[in-house]
């Protein structure tokens, strides 16, 4: 038991003790299903290399039954992930997203989406994805107004303050998972962001997120959009 632990702890570093069961039942569960298949092949193909004695197996384990164990068991997780995910509820796709930079902090619904690689260039940092309304109580309005300006390289519509404190803070963001290829969005490297779900709370410093200047849902569900790295 206490070496499996240590087995998903080192593979998977979760953040929480949450994340760490979660990891290791899904650890004993992969192990289940595919001991139970091989055991299931034998019962039912009987090779001579193997005999049964009192419940237990005795003999050279043949190769191809490892083989064959193998794809049944990955067919078989496969489908089973695959019917969980389909019946995760809408809930289980968003989280709770507090950002904070210079001692203000806002506060949105994001929805965590595997498909969200976009990244800092540069820094190789993933960016999370926020639209800009969510933050117009802590951004000045001489960036929120001015991203395409920014983007082009022209100031002249932020004041010396707001360059002096956030200049060092911007960055290019390249994209075309948003309705556009070859985009550019402006990121801003903000103190703090919190993700709250499902009662677990992560913290992240020194977080790259994007300014998306449009709606990310038309029904508004959520204002940004989380990677799965984050959660």
């Amino acid at each position: 038991m206490i070496l499996s632990v240590l087995m998903v702890y080192i593979s998977f570093n979760p953040k929480s003790f949450k994340s760490l069961i979660k990891y290791i039942v899904i650890f004993y569960l992969t192990s289940f299903v595919f001991g139970g298949v091989a055991f299931s092949l034998i019962y039912m193909i009987k090779p001579r290399e193997v005999f049964i004695k009192n419940g237990l197996f005795f003999g050279m384990y043949p190769l191809k039954i490892i083989f064959i164990g193998a794809i049944i068991a990955s067919i078989v997780l496969i489908f089973g992930f695959k019917i969980v995910k389909n019946k995760m509820s809408k809930k289980d796709m968003f989280c709770k997203l507090y950002v904070q930079i210079n001692g203000k902090t806002a506060e949105t619904i994001a929805m965590v989406d595997t498909g969200n690689m976009l990244i800092d260039p540069i820094s190789g940092k993933a960016v999370i994805v926020v639209e800009k309304v969510v933050l117009e109580d802590i951004l000045p309005k001489d960036i929120l107004e001015n991203t395409d300006k920014i983007l082009g390289g022209e100031f002249q519509s932020v004041t010396d303050k707001v360059k002096s404190e956030f200049l060092t803070k911007f960055k290019l963001i390249p994209y075309s998972s948003l309705g556009k290829e070859n985009g550019m969005l402006l990121g801003i490297k903000v103190d703090t962001i919190n993700v709250v779900k499902d009662e677990e709370k992560i913290r992240r410093d020194n977080v790259i997120i994007g300014i998306y200047n449009k709606k990310l849902s038309k029904k508004g569900e959520y204002r940004a959009l989380i990677g799965i790295d984050f959660i």
